[in-house]
């Protein structure tokens, strides 16, 4: 059995489904009875699966998605309550799942290829930061957000370093101080999500811009997301430094090479991802 297909021990149905489709593997989590919520099971099969995904050339985009109506809930509080009963009150499993968490949500991030989140519902603590770890992100106009950690006692710590990586600090402090719920319109004018559209529109939308996506070089989609990534933490000079690094980079790639003489001669390019 692979551990993409490794079954949720309560209900024997796969944590995750996946579902590859003209160049985009879908991803959904899948403990809808759960609320989603991110077990050790659930994000160790969501990391095997995108870890095969950056190797697999048939895969160019990834959209993560959920089943039920909730699009995650976070940590799973039962399983992080029952660790409590070891001689170390839990210590080194929490440790463990928030390593296991950390690591994750970099992984969409250094993912080479660009990763959209389709958000169906609720998106709270860690399920809000699983959002804002994806490159971009389509939500249903009736989606809800929130890091409400404050609310039981245990600071949205690990969710606040994507949050505070994708909306502005004072937002994100709102978000974070008051575990407030927010609706999707005020999560699109805060930069935690590209738009939300009405309900009938969002695989369309989803769809569309996976499409769009996955109609490029995925060699140039690589090479720019690392770099988008890599500069926007650097001082301005260095910055401009390393992006002319990447361009000559760029440049010399058949791709580039492909794509500036099919534009010259007025053809679609041929993509050979190199």
């Amino acid at each position: 059995m692979k551990a993409a297909e490794s079954p949720d021990t309560t209900t024997q149905e796969p944590l995750l489904l996946t579902d590859i489709k003209n160049g985009v593997a879908t991803l959904t989590l899948n403990r809808p009875k759960q609320r989603n919520s991110l077990s050790t099971g659930l994000m160790s099969v969501l990391q095997f699966s995108l870890d095969e995904a950056a190797e697999n050339p048939e895969v160019r985009v990834i959209v993560l998605a959920a089943a039920g109506p909730v699009f995650s809930s976070g940590h799973d509080l039962k399983e992080l309550t029952a660790e409590r009963a070891r001689d170390d009150g839990g210590r080194a499993f929490y440790a463990e799942i928030m390593a296991q968490c950390g690591k994750l949500m970099q992984s969409i991030v250094n993912h080479p290829k660009p990763v959209i989140a389709r958000v169906h519902g609720v998106a709270t603590a860690a399920g809000c930061q699983l959002v804002a770890s994806c490159d971009l992100a389509i939500a249903v106009d009736t989606a809800h957000f929130a890091t409400p950690g404050v609310n039981i006692g245990l600071f949205c710590s690990t969710p606040m370093v994507a949050l505070s990586r994708n909306v502005s600090r004072k937002h994100a402090m709102e978000m974070l101080l008051t575990g407030e719920m927010m609706d999707a319109e005020t999560a699109e004018r805060f930069g935690l999500i590209n738009r939300a559209v009405p309900e009938d529109r969002l695989d369309k939308e989803v769809d569309d811009l996976a499409a769009k996506i996955a109609s490029k070089s995925s060699k140039t989609l690589a090479i720019g997301k690392q770099a988008f990534y890599d500069q926007v933490e650097m001082p301005l000079a260095d910055a401009y430094a390393y992006a002319a690094e990447v361009m000559v980079h760029n440049m010399l790639t058949q791709d580039a090479e492909e794509g500036i003489g099919a534009f010259i001669e007025k053809r679609d390019p041929v993509w050979r991802d190199r």
